[in-house]
């Protein structure tokens, strides 16, 4: 999950939306949060510029990916964009049993979050990508500070994902640390990949690294929903979470009061969706490429105006 430092998030979440341009059913701004990875802000944004085209206004609020769960049960916040079946789930299904908040559809993409390391790690661990042979070979991956154990290099602690949790279910000799920003996560990947330095880091899916990057994903026992919820399933008899991480869509959520307060936003919110392939060039062009937030979703308004009328329409 994905922000950099070329990007402006304090800059975003303060940004508020020009007059609405059509009669709506309410006038009062509609707060999409935006969280630490660029294409979620990326994809925020794309979905305020629609809502305004449709004669909406639109505030953005940076919020904590899980936390923000706690404002859009009250309605202090409205909509959220991405909520990663990987990372995600149960909060939102904790939010969404409450009737506070409701699910607004898949968001056209697919969530892959896992443990990755890059393929010339292969013939130093022989065995990847069999989580096991991890174990045999701790060492290769370990640093000064973590030493004996290997060093897995984690996402921001906000992303969730209970790497701890796999760690000590599974016996791994490996100490999580985690990256303090996205741009760390991928910088320090960057580093090590032209150095052949050893790593082993949580990658994601829509994202442009594992395209750019040769390597591979994890191999984890499968996951299920009764592997994380009861602990004497799975290889540890005693402990949740000794499986892989969840795939899935990628959900919209938002306030229960959004399709009473705006019933035609809601109907956007719901329309609106992105594929991978999308969310992949679209990141690329802000994190590689260095384009502005702006003008990467200028650009895509531009290219999609037919889409963005049958969404609106």
């Amino acid at each position: 999950m994905k922000f950099t430092s070329t990007i402006s998030a304090a800059a975003i979440a303060a940004a508020i939306a020009a007059p609405a341009l059509a009669d709506v059913e309410n006038q009062d701004p509609i707060k999409l949060t935006t969280h630490d990875w660029t294409g979620q802000i990326v994809n925020t944004t794309i979905l305020g510029e629609v809502l305004m085209k449709a004669g909406y206004n639109v505030e953005y609020v940076q919020a904590d990916y899980i936390a923000q769960f706690a404002g859009l049960k009250t309605g202090d916040l409205h909509v959220a964009t991405e909520i990663w079946e990987t990372t995600g789930r149960e909060a939102m299904d904790e939010a969404t049993a409450t009737g506070d908040v409701v699910n607004m559809g898949e968001s056209g993409m697919i969530a892959i979050e896992e443990w990755w390391y890059p393929a010339y790690m292969e013939e130093r661990c022989p065995g990847l990508p069999d989580w096991t042979a991890l174990n045999d070979c701790a060492a290769e991956f370990a640093t000064s500070e973590t030493a004996p154990m290997g060093r897995y290099l984690g996402g921001p602690v906000t992303w969730g994902g209970f790497d701890e949790e796999r760690v000590e279910a599974l016996g791994m000799d490996f100490e999580v640390v985690h990256a303090g920003t996205d741009a760390a996560l991928f910088a320090e990947l960057e580093s090590a990949y032209q150095r052949e330095a050893p790593i082993v880091l949580w990658l994601y899916s829509p994202h442009w690294a594992p395209a750019k990057y040769e390597g591979s994903f994890v191999e984890f026992p499968p996951y299920s929903a009764e592997c994380y919820n009861d602990p004497s399933v799975g290889m540890n008899t005693s402990a949740a979470y000794d499986c892989g991480k969840p795939t899935g869509p990628i959900w919209k959520v938002a306030w229960s009061g959004v399709a009473d307060k705006w019933p035609g936003a809601a109907d956007i919110i719901k329309n609106y969706t992105l594929t991978n392939e999308e969310m992949g060039a679209l990141v690329a062009a802000v994190d590689l490429e260095g384009k502005s937030i702006e003008d990467v979703t200028d650009a895509w308004m531009a290219e999609n105006a037919a889409k963005v009328d049958g969404w609106i329409n």
